[in-house]
């Protein structure tokens, strides 16, 4: 079994996991994908990443349900492990899903621009408005 005395730092292991499966999801090795991701569930139980890996795969491999459960449990292992919560919105959307978050280097490229913003009256009531930039779309 492995230790993170014996691959330097859990963080170091983590991001290590994290190239090495996204390199063979890209290649579609789901069956050896899947058993690194599980062993490191094994020795790491509290652990965020592998959660966060096994919903990347659950979603490639087109079990949605999986997926966001796994992502969920990313989240509530670590709330501040941000490619969790980039992961739950972007599949969990209605719109095309992006690529998907595997580390912390992964959040934020996907460029989405809120739609909406707060302006504060004269009182010092803030209101949510549409930003004006926005182009009519299909509801519009």
């Amino acid at each position: 079994m492995r230790t993170a005395v014996d691959t330097g730092t859990i963080q170091e292991y983590m991001a290590c996991l994290s190239e090495k499966v996204r390199r063979l999801i890209n290649a579609y090795d789901m069956e050896e994908t899947r058993e690194m991701i599980c062993e490191a569930m094994k020795e790491y139980p509290d652990a965020a990443q592998p959660h966060n890996l096994l919903g990347i795969l659950m979603e490639t491999q087109g079990n949605h349900v999986s997926a966001m459960k796994h992502f969920r449990a990313a989240w509530v292992l670590d709330p501040t492990f941000l490619p969790a919560r980039e992961n739950m919105e972007n599949f969990g959307s209605f719109s095309k899903p992006g690529a998907p978050a595997y580390t912390m280097e992964d959040c934020g490229k996907q460029g989405k621009k809120e739609r909406f913003k707060i302006e504060y009256d004269e009182n010092g009531a803030g209101h949510v408005v549409k930003r004006s930039s926005e182009k009519p779309g299909f509801f519009h």
